[in-house]
């Protein structure tokens, strides 16, 4: 605790860290203010009633990832959805494209900022296409009341302007302040929506369920734990840099590990699969009330009846969340590469021949610590449907998604603004 404070002094102190925690503060401030501003023609029982539904609940998971503009259709409901999703799109195209791997994997900072740009430039028609779903599907569920074309056009226009003003604000925030500016707008919607959830529960309060509430409370703080444990957890693999003579001196002979994440990939399966599973519900959604064939309309309601049943989609869910964790390991970790570079560097693991042998051996060490990774985030992932069919609170369907993104952006938070503060002591 003394530790604490005294690095708390140091903050305080430091007017290079009091102006880079004023800069995140100021722009989480202009986001909020953003957020509040809706598009027009929004009713806003209907919207309620929406977001209440079995499509509005998937809309309530994806209103994470906006960092809670979608819930009051304000002009930045995309968030930064639209820039997380190119940014995953670019990371599997290195899996298509040897060039694009190459730009991102060997050319350093020059290669990363191309690839970066590249990200950009994609997060413009990604927006057309959700921001003009979106609001087609709303003006078809008869939340937004009805648009002209031109109308239309303006709102998803307004709509693709705030979410790519929000993406240059996240960016600004990662070069000027501290921490992923993109995690904390999502950091701060999430946060900002608590209040909400706390009032609901208090209008809806009732002694029988204080039993209930105190469960959530301990089911909360256990998913924290494990949320913690998992994030930080590392499987070191030991390895050894062999000795060299170089004129009169003597290099290499330490010992060090190698240190592979359990949960390399964060929480990016729970985006991508959130993602595949919203844009089938958009699309029927939008035949089943605003297509005049009977045929069409009655196969459109009924396949939207099983992607909005509980178990099927629960379990859908928690499957393309495993295999995406899987997918998206493999792109970003590259065992053949770990291996070459531990050959270039004269480094070996003990007990395996170098090269092949090498990088056969990280991959079957990460196959084995992915699964437990795999599973942990596939169960955050389904929690928010589970807690809401056992308690039937609507509030309580935070959930461990919403959990993992706090959890995780306060602990890459901390490690940032404990890295300035040991480099000012230093």
């Amino acid at each position: 605790m003394q530790n604490f404070f005294k690095k708390i002094s140091l903050i305080i102190k430091d007017s290079s860290l009091r102006k880079r925690i004023l800069f995140v503060a100021v722009a989480l401030v202009i986001f909020r203010l953003l957020s509040t501003i809706p598009v027009p023609g929004i009713d806003p029982a209907k919207l309620a009633a929406f977001l209440s539904s079995p499509t509005g609940d998937v809309f309530g998971l994806f209103n994470i990832f906006s960092g809670g503009g979608l819930s009051k259709l304000s002009i930045v409901m995309l968030g930064v959805g639209p820039y997380i999703t190119a940014s995953i799109v670019m990371q599997l195209l290195t899996m298509i494209f040897p060039k694009l791997k190459e730009m991102y994997q060997e050319e350093g900072e020059s290669g990363r900022a191309k690839f970066t740009q590249y990200s950009r430039l994609m997060t413009v028609p990604l927006a057309l296409i959700q921001g003009g779903g979106f609001l087609l599907l709303l003006q078809k569920s008869g939340v937004i009341t009805h648009l002209s074309t031109i109308d239309l056009i303006v709102n998803i226009m307004v709509v693709i302007a705030g979410s790519v003003l929000l993406t240059w604000i996240g960016e600004l925030m990662t070069e000027f302040g501290i921490g992923n500016g993109t995690s904390l707008i999502i950091f701060a919607g999430i946060v900002a929506a608590i209040p909400t959830y706390l009032s609901q529960l208090l209008i809806t309060f009732s002694p029988a369920q204080i039993p209930l509430y105190i469960g959530f409370i301990v089911v909360a703080l256990l998913i924290i734990l494990g949320v913690v444990v998992v994030t930080e957890a590392e499987r070191p693999i030991p390895v050894t840099y062999a000795k060299r003579v170089r004129g009169n001196k003597v290099y290499g002979g330490v010992s060090t590990y190698l240190p592979l994440r359990v949960n390399q990939a964060g929480v990016i399966p729970i985006i991508f699969a959130l993602s595949l599973l919203i844009f089938p519900q958009m699309i029927f959604q939008f035949i089943s009330t605003g297509v005049s064939n009977g045929t069409i309309k009655a196969i459109a309601t009924f396949i939207l009846g099983i992607l909005n049943n509980g178990w099927f989609y629960s379990i859908f869910y928690f499957i393309l969340v495993f295999l995406f964790t899987y997918f998206y390991t493999a792109v970003t970790f590259d065992p053949h590469a770990i291996s070459e570079n531990l050959q270039k560097n004269g480094a070996f693991i003990p007990g395996v021949r170098p090269g092949q042998s090498t990088a056969e051996y990280i991959g079957k060490v990460l196959t084995r610590i992915t699964m437990v990774g795999a599973i942990f985030l596939g169960l955050i992932a389904v929690l928010p449907l589970a807690m809401k069919a056992i308690t039937g609170i609507q509030s309580l369907a935070i959930g461990g998604t919403a959990l993992l993104i706090v959890v995780s952006v306060v602990i890459d938070l901390m490690k940032k603004v404990d890295a300035q503060v040991s480099m000012r002591e230093y």
